[in-house]
């Protein structure tokens, strides 16, 4: 006979257990939209697009390094620092713009569960995507933040399905090693596009909010911590620990989407199958090309993302409003210590299901939703970064000078992608 009790103390005393927020923020950014576009990256140009994550890992790593250390700092999420630092219309047109990018990808999001979900074991693809909303909204609403966490750091491990699609076919390494560094591409529509598209699933706003926001929630429900302004003793360690948590979270993000985009190019490229709309697709195009298994493996994964990516958009929409608003905001919390957070958790995910019942493309979804990420991702990298370099702010633990410097050359790179997006549009 199971021992349940048993089981839950080896789970919480196993060092996943202990992994701070950089793992799961990580994970978030392989959710379902952004497994369709690897997997398009990979179908459409093959092994030319691998070097897009050695590009974006230290850029991706130092602006959610940045926005975790003003979290343990200050003890506070992003928009109360920018509420105290900035006009209000800095404050809500970011809030604004970062609710309905949310929104959009959580209808999209769990369309792509819903879907997959059917594939794999049958059922009406509707009745399904709403019974796996539902379980999320309760998740995130009845169960404390100290023990919902654990369950999602658990299911990190299923984007390592992405990996193992890759011993179920050839992979030829030496091509892939040459062409991570040196591909073979076209300065055209379809190639910038793709790029763009890469660039924005890889960093976005709402990764930024969630750091930020998990890392004060981290500290409160620690006992005895409090933010480094007060708590200097503590600041090397916590230092440290953001280091390596940000930056080992973001690679095993970055090396997952890098196995994405080379199991569509060495499975779907590799046939011509070029054009990818959903990462339900990508999963029931590997079926005929690397068998039932890989199909499986790569369902699971998108389930598993999926159930992670859907509540930090959710969530990182609720503590953005909340904060900018002045309501409490705590998945610790009740439901009645703080109403307003959970509202604009159940409403973001309400109104992102009914979206997947409506004649609304998906696709077309995400790409606004891409744009409307890309015109915030901007000036809102801009403001985090003033923000990390105000001693008013941080007191004596200010950004360092390098990861200022990767983060205004994140700035720099995003805005391009903004401009391209917007003119492609």
């Amino acid at each position: 006979m199971l021992d349940l009790k048993a089981i839950r103390q080896r789970i919480a005393e196993h060092p996943l257990a202990h992994v701070g927020p950089g793992l799961i923020t990580g994970a978030a950014d392989d959710d379902p939209s952004g497994i369709a576009t690897y997997s398009q990256a990979g179908a459409q140009f093959g092994l030319n697009m691998l070097w897009t994550m050695l590009l974006t890992y230290p850029l991706m790593a130092a602006i959610q390094s940045i926005c975790a250390r003003i979290g343990r700092v200050t003890g506070q999420g992003l928009a109360v620092n920018i509420k105290r630092s900035f006009s209000p219309w800095v404050l809500y047109g970011t809030v604004i713009l970062l609710l309905i990018a949310n929104t959009l990808n959580i209808g999209a999001d769990m369309a792509a569960m819903g879907e997959v979900l059917a594939l794999m074991v049958g059922g009406n693809r509707g009745l399904q995507t709403i019974a796996l909303a539902v379980a999320s909204l309760l998740l995130q609403v009845f169960v404390p933040y100290h023990r919902y966490v654990r369950y999602l750091k658990w299911l990190t491990l299923s984007l390592l399905s992405y990996a193992a699609v890759l011993l179920t076919v050839h992979v030829p390494w030496k091509e892939v090693a040459w062409r991570t560094v040196a591909p073979e591409l076209k300065l055209d529509v379809p190639t910038v596009t793709v790029i763009v598209g890469v660039f924005g699933t890889t960093i976005s706003p709402y990764l930024l909010f969630w750091q930020c926001a998990q890392e004060a929630e981290d500290m409160r429900a620690r006992r005895g911590s409090a933010a480094l302004l007060k708590d200097a003793a503590a600041a090397p360690k916590e230092l440290r620990r953001i280091r390596w948590d940000t930056w080992s979270g973001m690679l095993y993000s970055n090396l997952v989407a890098f196995s994405v985009i080379l199991a569509a190019a060495v499975t779907l490229h590799a046939v011509g199958v070029t054009d990818i709309n959903t990462a339900a697709q990508a999963a029931l195009a590997l079926r005929p090309l690397a068998g039932n298994f890989a199909f499986y493996l790569f369902g699971i994964g998108i389930l598993g993302v999926g159930a992670i990516g859907v509540p930090v958009l959710a969530g990182s929409a609720g503590y953005a409003l909340a904060e900018a608003m002045g309501w409490a905001s705590s998945l610790e919390a009740n439901t009645r210590e703080a109403k307003g957070f959970y509202g604009v958790i159940a409403g973001s995910m309400l109104v992102g299901l009914m979206l997947g019942f409506t004649p609304i493309n998906p696709i077309k979804a995400l790409f606004y939703s891409a744009v409307i990420n890309g015109v915030v991702a901007v000036p809102l990298i801009v403001v985090i970064l003033l923000l990390a370099s105000r001693k008013s702010v941080m007191g004596r633990y200010t950004a360092s000078p390098v990861s200022v410097a990767l983060g205004w050359m994140t700035a720099g790179i995003m805005g391009i992608a903004s401009v391209v997006m917007l003119l492609l549009g």
